[in-house]
């Protein structure tokens, strides 16, 4: 085959640093616009962008001349000093180290787009640990909770 040709798609969360409840409807939607643009620039076409005061979910596609480790450390390095310089009192704002990211098949985009779409009443059930630790069994991933949360 003389070209490369790929459909990946991924959904990525990532909290703030210590769960911090930085994200205020202040900069909320645009915080999630410039991810998406991020995104773009990068050719990982962003579908659906979302979160709450704590954490962001992405679900995008990732582009074939991008790592998933280049993209997460993109997104935040940008976003956070964005965030940083758009107003004072976002100037302690950081993104927590890790980042968990999973392949979603073609056919479950509209069910992750939706769960993204709808997490401010999933969020008055549940919070970020919860909702991680449930992705987390869901998907079958093996992970340490000693590094999880730090």
């Amino acid at each position: 085959m003389s070209q490369s040709l790929t459909e990946v798609y991924l959904h990525i969360v990532f909290s703030t640093k210590h769960r911090e409840k930085l994200i205020d409807v202040d900069i909320e939607n645009e915080l999630h616009d410039y991810i998406g643009g991020i995104c773009k620039n990068l050719k990982c076409n962003p579908v659906k962008i979302g979160g709450e005061r704590d954490h962001v979910h992405i679900l995008c596609m990732l582009s074939k001349n991008v790592t998933i480790a280049k993209l997460v450390e993109e997104i935040k390095k940008s976003s956070s000093k964005w965030i940083k310089d758009k107003n004072q009192k976002y100037i302690t704002f950081y993104w927590q180290d890790g980042y968990g990211a999973f392949s979603v098949h073609v056919s479950q985009i509209e069910e992750i787009s939706s769960y993204i779409l709808h997490q401010k009443e999933h969020h008055k059930r549940f919070d970020f640990k919860q909702e991680l630790l449930a992705i987390l069994k869901k998907l079958n991933v093996d992970y340490n909770p000693k590094y999880l949360w730090d």
